[in-house]
């Protein structure tokens, strides 16, 4: 990591001298067609970031979570997005002005260090969702998704990786660019195969190892 510690807490130091914003499941942190009032520091919780196709439908971009930013390159690109900021669970944000946030790190040169790695890590999960639309097959493009999921959000217990997110299929589909009808089929042979186990809208990977054989 590029960024210390220290770094790292300064950059957190300076969202907490904005607004504290706590937000219940479901609630929007900036609506459709709206751009963000800001710059976001997720303390806690997990929030969706999706945009809508021209059908009308959602479609799942990211998940976040805490220690992360919402409307950064919206900030530095001075360019309005279309990304709509949901969240999945109770979330609590610190929201600092976009001026606010510029003007701070052109008087603090050194705050773009933490930024850097904040970046680099958003860099790096968006490439993994083109890697994941790489596959041919739903079932491959399900497994890396899920396997994605699990290295951000896994709980290991004593039925498997719990994915610490609800998923919708419709989300999940979105996102591997699937139908949801074919997604949620999948989705039912892998569980009756035992590879996963789905309870509701929380999965569990009980085979992980199999998983990875469909991606390798």
């Amino acid at each position: 990591m590029l960024a210390d510690e220290s770094q790292l807490a300064a950059l957190v130091d300076l969202f907490k001298t904005g607004t504290r914003q706590v937000f219940s499941k479901g609630e929007f942190i900036v609506r459709p067609g709206s751009p963000p009032p800001g710059v976001f520091y997720i303390e806690s919780g997990i929030v969706k970031a999706y945009d809508i196709t021209k059908y009308g439908e959602e479609n799942l971009l990211i998940l976040r979570k805490d220690g992360e930013l919402l409307g950064l390159t919206w900030a530095l690109a001075e360019r309005e997005s279309e990304i709509i900021y949901t969240t999945v669970t109770p979330t609590t944000v610190w929201l600092i002005p976009k001026d606010k946030f510029t003007a701070h790190l052109h008087n603090h040169p050194e705050a773009a260090v933490p930024l850097v790695t904040l970046l680099a890590d958003m860099f790096r999960l968006h490439g993994e969702r083109i890697m994941t639309l790489e596959y041919r097959t739903v079932r491959e493009r399900l497994a890396s998704f899920l396997l994605g999921i699990a290295d951000r959000f896994g709980e290991k217990t004593d039925k498997g990786m719990l994915l610490g997110v609800p998923l919708r299929h419709q989300d999940i589909a979105s996102s591997i660019s699937a139908t949801r009808e074919t997604t949620s089929r999948t989705i039912a042979e892998l569980d009756r195969k035992g590879i996963l186990k789905t309870e509701q809208s929380r999965i569990t990977i009980c085979d992980v190892a199999a998983l990875q054989d469909f991606i390798e």
